[in-house]
């Protein structure tokens, strides 16, 4: 019987701008992902911060936080066999204009900051961001 993972996604605020949250969302569900927590909400710099911890020392960074706390942006924890890996994998490369036909960027995206999307990129990042945005909830039940 396969493990259930769960990992953290953003909905950027140019997915929720461009009304693309439920076109998004239902790519995960016909897959067979389920929905465990979302939630609509604006991004202050203190958050962005602790979630882009690693990150803080980029020199692109500070146009980051301008892009992810100028609009609401759609929070969401998806879980199901490989959540983390089936999740990227359907994102495309982080360029909009070179991710792959048939991925979310490569479908619906032109940019490379403004590229829809962030997902975990490992159990141990999914553990971290989850906590940062559902704190309440557990990361991966049966840890």
């Amino acid at each position: 019987m396969p493990t259930e993972e769960r990992t953290l996604v953003l909905l950027k605020p140019d997915a929720v701008r461009r009304r693309l949250v439920g076109t998004v969302l239902s790519r995960w569900e016909a897959k067979g992902l389920r929905l465990v927590a979302m939630e609509l909400r604006l991004l202050d710099a203190a958050t962005a911060d602790r979630h882009y911890a690693e990150h803080l020392d980029q020199p692109w960074y500070p146009a980051l936080r301008e892009f992810i706390t100028s609009d609401p942006l759609v929070a969401l924890v998806l879980a199901g066999d490989q959540a983390i890996e089936v999740v990227r994998a359907s994102i495309g490369a982080t360029d909009g204009r070179q991710a792959a036909p048939g991925t979310i960027r490569g479908d619906l995206s032109l940019s490379n900051r403004e590229n829809l999307v962030h997902a975990s990129d490992s159990v141990s990042s999914a553990q971290r961001e989850i906590a940062v945005f559902f704190p309440g909830l557990v990361a991966n039940p049966g840890d």
